[in-house]
């Protein structure tokens, strides 16, 4: 069974603890199209996925959020970019494949991983976490722990043969019985944590909450659609062109006869020949 591309949020009241379950296909196929990515750098991204969705789905904004891992490993940079509405794009930039799935052996032992919000109204925030953890989940984990004070469990899946991503998130909800709250957040993880990939790759997001909470008084809202869309375009490749210095484009125009640019999201080419950048070439020199 195919499950569609879509966040489902859900919120446990009498344990003041909300989750939240990502499945992920078509979007994670589109992300890593033309890419040809070795398994361990799919295996990244596909969690970084998830993760960011999650992660966006937690915060009530409008806006755009960037989630980057750098290092100096032999994965130098994973960035997931999205929005409020889900609509997310992502790209790996590394020199080899990682031997194993720890992430020290990905980003060498100095990653840190960024978090940046920045809201269509009020302050850009960015955040940033050492990669002190050997997993996506638990670094992400401590990231909330340190910047929000909010008990988190984080599980994040990915099936590189199928090319299918997914996540769930636990967050306690602020509140004033600590002691309860937290024997209820370990309940509930617990639960959570009998999920197998083949049950969150292959059932419908109701059906895998039934199973894991029948018992449980949880309340599902209305599912959020989660889309791959790279947003990039001629015009805007245009307009990266215009920071150059015309005698440098006028270079490239007479050694190549035209100019290209490849985006590294969704590998898209655009080529501009000399009539297209006349209105730039003739600018003033800066």
């Amino acid at each position: 069974m195919k499950t569609p591309d879509q966040l489902n949020r859900y919120i446990f009241d009498e344990m003041n603890v909300r989750g939240e379950l990502v499945q992920l296909a078509d979007s994670y196929q589109q992300m890593l199209q033309n890419h040809n990515y070795p398994d361990s750098i799919k295996q990244i991204i596909g969690e970084l996925f998830a993760a960011t969705s999650l992660l966006t789905a937690t915060l009530k904004f409008t806006g755009d959020i960037a989630v980057q891992i750098q290092g100096n490993g032999p994965v130098s940079y994973v960035a997931i970019n999205g929005t409020d509405k889900q609509a997310l794009r992502g790209v790996a930039r590394y020199s080899q494949a990682p031997t194993d799935n720890k992430l020290s052996s990905a980003f060498g032992d100095k990653g840190f991983m960024v978090i940046t919000i920045t809201p269509e109204k009020g302050e850009r925030y960015q955040g940033i976490v050492a990669l002190e953890k050997e997993s996506i989940s638990a670094c992400l984990e401590d990231y909330f722990q340190q910047s929000e004070q909010l008990d988190t469990h984080i599980w994040l899946y990915t099936d590189t043969q199928q090319a299918l991503a997914a996540g769930m998130l636990l967050q306690r909800l602020p509140g004033e019985e600590k002691e309860l709250d937290d024997a209820n957040m370990e309940h509930l993880a617990q639960l959570t944590a009998t999920v197998k990939a083949e049950e969150i790759f292959s059932l419908a997001a109701n059906d895998l909450l039934y199973r894991l909470y029948h018992q449980e008084q949880v309340k599902v809202f209305e599912p959020q659609a989660v889309t791959f869309h790279c947003g990039c375009s001629k015009d805007k490749t245009y307009n990266a062109l215009a920071s150059i210095q015309p005698s440098e484009l006028t270079a490239i125009l007479l050694e190549e006869g035209k100019i290209e640019v490849k985006c590294e999201y969704c590998l898209t080419n655009y080529s501009f020949v000399e009539a297209d950048l006349a209105e730039l070439l003739d600018k003033p020199q800066h």
